[in-house]
């Protein structure tokens, strides 16, 4: 596709803070990729918006949402790895389904599915991995949802890992604390709501901040891994 508009790509667009940083980097003047499980994101009705069909958790829908943005993009400026669950959230010991679940859909399947786009970024782009502060090994731990911080953890580790495997083509992988957001994951005393954090995410991303690192978009500070 021919534009002159900078292109993001963002994963898990159909809710939550996926749904809010679409229609921020829309209105900012981007051209939008959100990808959704069935293929269909009715809220946002936008020419400068195309929704791809994507499940993180099967080989075979990462090779086709893959296919279909390499045959439709030359390239893509940004891309934001948001799709995730936290089926686990608040429960004291993982019970073998929910970790299955989580590990599969926020490492294994953002893994293969960024690894499926990377030489469709620019030089000069990034990659934004949406991570959370309960994955850093040096804040104070608590002992409940083990599946959800252990997938935020390893995910930290792929930050630090890809950013040095791109550090020769000038592209920065950075994670990304969006805040304690009242989504579909966490609702229970959430203080942020999914415009706010999406303004922040935004901030930080526009800042180009350093690569292998972590910063909470809330405070605007980096975070310890």
């Amino acid at each position: 596709m021919e534009t002159t508009k900078k292109i993001i790509l963002i994963t898990g667009a159909s809710d939550g803070i996926g749904l809010a940083l679409a229609n921020k980097f829309l209105n900012e003047g981007f051209h939008v990729i959100g990808s959704s499980r069935t293929g269909n994101i009715t809220s946002i009705v936008h020419q400068d918006f195309f929704v791809i069909q994507l499940d993180v958790t099967s080989e075979a829908s990462i090779g086709e949402a893959a296919k279909v943005i390499h045959e439709k993009y030359k390239f893509v400026d940004i891309l934001i790895n948001n799709a995730g669950v936290g089926t686990d959230l608040g429960t004291m010991a993982p019970q073998r389904t929910t970790f299955e679940q989580t590990i599969n859909t926020n490492v294994t399947g953002l893994v293969f599915f960024a690894e499926a786009v990377l030489d469709l970024i620019t030089n000069g782009g990034q990659v934004i991995n949406v991570s959370s502060q309960l994955g850093s090994m040096t804040l104070r731990p608590h002992i409940n949802s083990t599946a959800y911080r252990m997938s935020k953890a390893a995910l930290n580790m792929y930050t630090k890992v890809l950013a040095e495997r791109l550090k020769g083509q000038n592209i920065k992988v950075i994670s990304l604390h969006p805040g304690w957001v009242a989504t579909k994951l966490s609702t229970k005393g959430a203080p942020l709501t999914t415009i706010s954090s999406a303004n922040s995410v935004y901030n930080i991303i526009i800042n180009n901040k350093p690569t292998a690192t972590f910063w909470n978009a809330e405070t605007g500070k980096e975070l310890p891994w």
